[in-house]
């Protein structure tokens, strides 16, 4: 056996384990994360001056590319704690941000 064969892992243990992470990752966690990134931007992009309903808009709009991003990382990612956390931290940090700003702006 080659040393670069040996390093390498082999198949998951429990693959339809795996597989309903990473979906549940990429659907929850890509929610939670999209939902906290446009509510960061609304509120950032309306205290910078823009309406309401365009920054609303153009929140939304960016967050459906984050959704999708956060969505292909998922899969993509070779770690899947790696991706809750991001997810799951990032998203509850942008929308603590958003929550916060929005407090000081009202």
């Amino acid at each position: 056996m080659s040393r670069a064969s040996s390093t390498l892992s082999g198949p998951p243990r429990f693959p339809r384990l795996q597989l309903a992470l990473r979906v549940s990752a990429a659907v929850l966690g890509g929610y939670g994360f999209a939902w906290g990134f446009i509510a960061a931007g609304a509120s950032l992009t309306y205290a910078a001056g823009m309406g309401f309903h365009d920054a609303e808009f153009l929140a939304s709009m960016l967050g459906v590319l984050a959704f999708l991003v956060a969505f292909l990382w998922a899969f993509a990612a070779r770690r899947l704690w790696v991706v809750w956390a991001v997810l799951a931290g990032g998203g509850a940090a942008l929308a603590a941000a958003g929550s916060l700003l929005q407090s000081l702006l009202v």
